[in-house]
């Protein structure tokens, strides 16, 4: 009974009953409210399958099922309640994407063989997940370091992306960080058809006239169109179109999505792209009065939330290490250049492998220095 489940009702005899009839036969786990269970999810998941009744004090079922669907998109949810009129099934399927709608009262045979199946869709969705994160996702990582470090002006961006979108998707609480990750590293892809001059223009900041802007956003559509081909991609591809979309509306795509009907990737997106535009050209304090004066483009609570990251970032110091010591996992505090003035690394790349074999490389060819600098824990003593 490795597979936890959550049951939620604001009637505790309703939960005794329950953890009565089916605690020898699964692992179970109550509460009394969408709040508390909510809180629980937290504290105690995941949950394999969260079972809510309809009508609660404070939250009802389909406004918890809704939350619980964007904290825990991999538990499967099921109602069971005792009001089963059509506008409540509607509400839940829709906002709430339940699997079963069971109705009060349900014998506990019933409710057995319900939680059996809503179990086997679990796992049928953990297989599928395990599948992309381990061959689809090391294959996107895989292209997205080669690219970066092909081009490390268009692509190199990407890592800094990534590693921003993770830590801005778990501030905020949310699970589906592959997706996220993915939609980080692959935003850039439609670059390919950019002019190098715009590419330049727009990765250091500098402003670009109206027609420059517009060749430039073009490559959301062509990054899209790309991975709208690929199964599995079609939300990523979402994200990426949205990129450069506003919050209030404005932006681009010049269409009448706005507000939270832009997808939660682009929305992320959006912070950190021109954030990490902003503070290349002017550094870290511009750009963060940057995106404050300029609020209105992002969405407030991730706004928040990046400006939250961003002091935790100030426990970070730049320090020298050699090429010898570089390990896997190291971050670049500065772009790394060629004795020819050729960027051959950016800031902000994560160290792997295929880098480390990269900067070795060069420096045997005496093209860099045998020191760079990363970004270590400053309440932790540099190591010589």
């Amino acid at each position: 009974m490795s597979e936890k489940l959550l049951f939620v009702d604001d009637e505790p005899n309703v939960l005794q009953s329950i953890k009565r009839g089916l605690r020898k036969r699964f692992d179970l786990t109550t509460a009394e409210g969408g709040a508390q269970a909510l809180e629980l999810m937290k504290s105690s998941g995941p949950f394999a399958v969260i079972v809510s009744d309809m009508r609660m004090p404070g939250m009802d079922g389909v406004e918890f099922l809704s939350l619980a669907k964007q904290q825990a998109p991999d538990s499967v949810r099921m109602m069971l309640t005792g009001n089963a009129d059509q506008e409540t099934a509607v509400a839940a399927v829709n906002e709430g994407d339940i699997f079963r709608f069971l109705n009060k009262p349900c014998d506990t045979e019933s409710l057995a063989t319900a939680l059996d199946l809503a179990l086997n869709q679990h796992r049928l969705i953990i297989a599928e997940r395990d599948l992309l994160e381990n061959t689809l996702r090391g294959s996107i990582r895989a292209m997205a370091e080669v690219l970066s470090l092909t081009n490390p002006e268009v692509f190199g961006r990407t890592t800094r992306f990534k590693s921003f979108m993770n830590k801005l998707a778990t501030e905020l609480g949310y699970c589906d960080l592959w997706r996220l990750e993915t939609v980080a590293l692959l935003s850039q892809i439609g670059c390919v058809t950019v002019p190098e001059a715009v590419i330049k223009k727009r990765v250091s900041g500098k402003f670009l006239a109206d027609e420059e802007l517009l060749e430039f956003h073009k490559h959301t559509l062509i990054g899209a169109q790309l991975l709208s081909a690929i199964p599995r991609m079609e939300e990523i591809a979402d994200c990426i179109r949205y990129q450069e979309k506003n919050f209030d509306g404005s932006g681009f795509p010049d269409d009448e999505v706005c507000g939270e009907k832009i997808p939660l990737g682009a929305r992320l997106l959006r912070i950190i792209i021109d954030f990490d535009a902003q503070e290349s050209r002017d550094g870290n304090s511009k750009a963060i009065a940057f995106l404050k004066q300029n609020a209105q483009r992002y969405d407030p609570a991730m706004l928040n939330a990046f400006e939250s990251i961003l002091r935790n970032e100030s426990a970070l110091e730049a320090r020298p290490v050699k090429l010898s010591a570089v390990t896997d996992g190291m971050v670049l505090a500065e772009d790394i250049y060629t004795t020819t003035d050729i960027l051959l690394v950016p800031k902000g790349q994560e160290t792997t492998a295929s880098v480390r074999g990269h900067l070795r490389n060069f420096f045997e060819k005496n093209l860099i220095d045998d020191t760079v600098t990363v970004w270590q824990d400053a309440r932790i003593e540099a190591t010589a």
